[in-house]
């Protein structure tokens, strides 16, 4: 398909990385966003009004004002709303899965129910449900821990995760979880190394992307509390492609075939968050989307073009498409996030430095313009890129750059990356 119009749907930094691989795809003609960020406007047009994202209606709309011929949907909210439902029964090729599809992120227990019926190997878990006795709590407390894993049984933006080797703040989580009306679930710990492993996934077609490693607490040597995300590298040095190849075999194609089993085929990017243990991968968890942010890191390195792998997903014609192609090397993101990030950031904060205004280097997670300045708007605020030969290298790009950046109150990770560039990660 010759000069697509496509839309994407979301406003972070991992849709600013998404428009910014559609950019470079010759492929792509036209690119729209919604709502998108005033950082994009240079790779995109904007639809600021359209920021009701997780309203089907909306996005049919804009969908159908610009022709939009392929819908790319950034963030878990949307696709758990249906909003991919709704553009496909208006004809429109879409990457992402339906609404049913998306209760792999969208419910912890059913992603269970998945993976027990596909054979994958993962946490042993069990339920409680707003109304559970003090009885009931204690004696699945009593099932579980040390570490005590406790979750968030819907959509927490990553955040709904609390571990914790003390049973009383498992139990705060227990109380705070079903106090807000959503059911909770309490895991076995998995130990090993993390892996995030994106695939595209096109009914029972998988295509692995290349693995990260993202960070997921706010303070180096993995202390603070849990965030969205503090910073990815791609690929991993400790992860051979036979491994990867084993994530795809054992965890990614079962789960695949037991979608389309079930008469929910999965249609997108399916993100397997993984720990490696002794006995090889073990799911932390689904996602039904790109993560954020190692898709900045992933998508830097890719080298095939990103609106043609997009679309073949969402025509069904992903078994035609070429092999991904990669370039050599390392890439890593560093989360800039602002002074009280994760609990309650600040914002409005003034953010200079000459870096800011190219993509190469700097993605916009969360913030705006005001009288031509841009100003901190969210809790993960710039994502850097850094790229090199060696780890290392990537590493000293990135922490370059943030050093030229000012940002009153603005905090990073100094350590993403490092352990595994001083090779003290192996599985």
């Amino acid at each position: 398909m010759v000069g697509m119009r496509i839309l994407v749907i979301g406003s972070g930094g991992r849709e600013h990385a998404l428009v910014k691989g559609l950019h470079a795809d010759p492929q792509a003609a036209e690119i729209h966003v919604a709502p998108g960020s005033a950082a994009m406007a240079p790779l995109a047009t904007l639809h600021p009004e359209y920021s009701q994202v997780d309203t089907p209606e909306r996005m049919v709309e804009l969908a159908r004002e610009i022709n939009a011929e392929l819908v790319v949907i950034g963030p878990e909210v949307p696709l758990v709303a249906g909003v991919a439902d709704a553009l496909r029964a208006e004809g429109i090729a879409v990457f992402g899965p339906n609404k049913d599809a998306a209760q792999i992120e969208g419910s912890k227990a059913f992603a269970k129910e998945v993976m027990e019926a596909a054979g994958v190997k993962t946490a042993r878990a069990q339920q409680l449900r707003p109304g559970a006795s003090e009885a009931d709590i204690e004696a699945a407390l009593d099932n579980f821990g040390p570490q005590f894993v406790v979750k968030d049984d819907g959509l927490a933006g990553g955040k709904g995760v609390v571990v914790t080797s003390e049973r009383a703040d498992a139990r705060a989580h227990v109380d705070a979880v079903l106090g807000s009306g959503n059911p909770v679930l309490l895991e076995s710990f998995l130990d090993g190394p993390e892996v995030s492993l994106f695939c595209l996934v096109d009914g029972e077609t998988v295509v692995p992307l290349l693995p990260a490693q993202d960070h997921k607490r706010a303070y180096d040597n993995d202390e603070g509390p849990n965030t969205g995300g503090m910073g990815a590298y791609t690929p991993l040095p400790w992860l051979g492609r036979d491994d990867v190849q084993r994530i795809v075999d054992e965890v990614c194609t079962p789960v695949a075939k037991e979608m389309v089993r079930r008469g929910t085929p999965y249609s997108g990017l399916l993100y397997a968050g993984l720990a490696w243990g002794e006995e090889g991968p073990a799911v932390v968890e689904f996602n039904c989307r790109f993560g954020d942010p190692e898709t900045q890191a992933v998508l830097s390195l890719l080298q095939s073009p990103l609106a043609q792998a997009l679309n073949a997903t969402a025509t069904g014609t992903l078994a035609e498409l070429e092999p991904l192609q990669w370039e050599d090397g390392y890439a890593i993101t560093v989360v800039m996030a602002a002074e009280g990030y994760p609990a309650s950031p600040r914002k409005g904060d003034a953010i200079t430095g000459e870096s800011l205004e190219d993509p190469e280097r700097v993605l916009h997670a969360g913030t705006k313009r005001s009288n031509g300045a841009f100003r901190s708007n969210g809790g993960r605020v710039l994502n850097v890129l850094g790229k090199g030969d060696t780890l290392d290298a990537a590493r000293e790009n990135a922490y370059a750059t943030v050093q030229g950046i000012e940002f009153a109150g603005g905090f990073v990770r100094g350590d993403i990356g490092k352990r595994a560039a001083a090779g003290e990660i192996s599985i």
